[in-house]
């Protein structure tokens, strides 16, 4: 049985927000999201979050989660199926390979007639030997075999390679498939993907099933007792021949069969996800140059402690710079935001009563770390991150035509202040006058003073943290203007560090 994965295999720290959104790993929007269990379908999954989608496929993939989310027995039974599958790594990807290689035995004339004439040679070897020979004479009727066998070895290794002990997995992807061949979609979307699954004019279920017992034949080879069917009849041969066959019929129709399940995996995903949170809404995707959100919160926050924001800012040419403490809830409220709108350009609910968005494409810089196999320190390795996110806000290429939205966490925190708070400004002026959008986290209350002289372009908001009774009191709202609150002395002198009120003063 497979377990839900976590998606850790995906985890790309070169990306452009995964890494900092905690798509993958332990505890990641991914591992909450994930309900698939072939390979094929978690990749498609992943993809989907790591890549935002056109509109078109956005309201798609909207109205067949839908769908599968009313469908509850069909997503169990179907899930069902998927637990049962014990999946190697590689195994559908050297299936892949398999596709493309020429065929062991159609084509080869020698080997073709090894089929019929090495049978015909064994029953005449045994006729000889019983009434005629003795058995070293009759032996020799079996060597054209063994040439045979020898000759096309090294085509036959290759082949058992790429299909070897993956008859279990298709198999298991067969039961799948019949699960989705059976169920009427009313869905646009469900019912093409049911559709392309009669491609090839036989049931993708049934044609696979075919193709798991014809590599199961093959890994007979593994049997100690199999050189007398070698001998006898070429088993290699007749099993190489006979996926030749079912390659010849079926090399375009299955990568179709394995993208519509992949696909409905994903979807049952998202479904699933729709049906545990019924409170979570449709994002809309719109054209105006404005992100609209009401009651935003995090999604891998349970209900119960989760603070939820409204937001409300143009995307083009504009920036918000967030003030707060320590602790303050600053970084989560940046991932509140890059999360959700991931969501939403993948086509799934967002943790909101309401989203509206354009088409953007989030870039963030929150978890620069040095890089000691690359003699890299950690503010250098930001540096090149703020490089990266540069490039992508002034050339519309590297993001196919897409607006970049960015979100920046504690910007050139690895130098000192002076040269911290005039590197911020200059990237911020830069990052506005390229027509940027994002929001930007910073310590620098310094930098509250561009709002003033930004043409309406900068927005200062806060989040605020109150000392009662000597305990820190954190309510993670947001509110328009500069940071007044500070708990960075407090915390210290909680961790024991002796700090008197005239080191505060000074």
């Amino acid at each position: 049985m497979t377990a839900i994965g976590d998606g850790a295999t995906f985890i790309d720290v070169g990306h452009p927000y995964s890494y900092d959104l905690d798509l993958f790993g332990p505890f990641s929007l991914f591992q909450k999201v994930n309900r698939g269990h072939t390979s094929i379908g978690q990749a498609r999954l992943a993809e989907w979050l790591q890549n935002p989608v056109d509109t078109a496929s956005i309201l798609h993939r909207q109205a067949a989660a839908e769908e599968l989310a009313a469908l509850t027995d069909w997503q169990h039974e179907l899930r069902a199926y998927g637990a049962a599958l014990k999946e190697t790594p590689g195994q559908i990807a050297r299936l892949s390979q398999w596709l493309q290689q020429p065929p062991v035995v159609v084509g080869h004339p020698w080997r073709q007639l090894a089929l019929w004439a090495a049978p015909v040679l064994f029953v005449v070897a045994v006729g000889l030997w019983i009434f005629v020979w003795p058995w070293y004479m009759a032996f020799w009727l079996l060597l054209p075999a063994g040439l045979w066998l020898r000759q096309a070895l090294d085509d036959v290794q290759r082949l058992h390679l790429q299909t070897g002990q993956v008859s279990d997995t298709l198999r298991h992807y067969a039961d799948l498939l019949r699960q989705i061949e059976g169920q009427p979609f009313s869905s646009e979307r469900m019912k093409e993907l049911r559709e392309q699954l009669h491609t090839g004019g036989t049931p993708a279920s049934e044609a696979i099933r075919q193709l798991a017992y014809r590599v199961s034949q093959l890994d007979v080879r593994y049997n100690m007792f199999v050189f007398l069917l070698e001998f006898s009849v070429v088993w290699d041969l007749q099993q190489a021949y006979r996926l030749d066959k079912w390659k010849a019929r079926y090399r375009e129709s299955l990568p179709q069969w394995f993208e519509a399940l992949a696909e409905v995996e994903a979807l049952v995903s998202i479904g699933n996800l729709r049906l545990n949170h019924p409170g979570w809404s449709w994002p809309q995707v719109h054209d105006a140059s404005q992100i609209e959100a009401i009651a935003l919160g995090h999604p891998l926050i349970a209900a119960a402690k989760r603070v939820s924001n409204d937001l409300v800012m143009p995307t083009y040419g504009h920036i918000q710079l967030l003030t707060g403490s320590n602790m303050a809830g600053k970084s989560t409220w940046l991932r509140t935001v890059g999360t959700n709108m991931v969501l939403a350009l993948a086509g799934a609910p967002v943790c909101a009563s309401r989203l509206l968005l354009p088409q953007m494409q989030v870039y963030t810089s929150m978890r620069t770390q040095d890089a000691l196999h690359e003699s890299t320190s950690s503010f250098y390795a930001e540096l090149k991150r703020l490089k990266f996110i540069i490039e992508a806000v002034e050339d519309p290429t590297k993001t196919a035509g897409r607006p970049v939205f960015f979100l920046l966490d504690e910007i050139l925190k690895g130098t000192n202040s002076r040269d911290r708070h005039t590197g911020a400004k200059a990237l911020i002026r830069q990052l506005m006058e390229s027509n940027g959008a994002g929001i930007i986290a910073t310590h620098d209350l310094e930098l509250g003073a561009m709002e003033a002289v930004s043409d309406g372009r900068i927005e200062n908001w806060a989040i605020e943290v109150a000392i009662a009774n000597g305990q820190l009191v954190f309510d993670y709202r947001l509110k328009r203007g500069v940071s007044k609150s500070f708990n960075a002395t407090h915390l210290m002198r909680e961790m024991g560090i002796r700090i008197s009120d005239d080191m505060v003063a000074e």
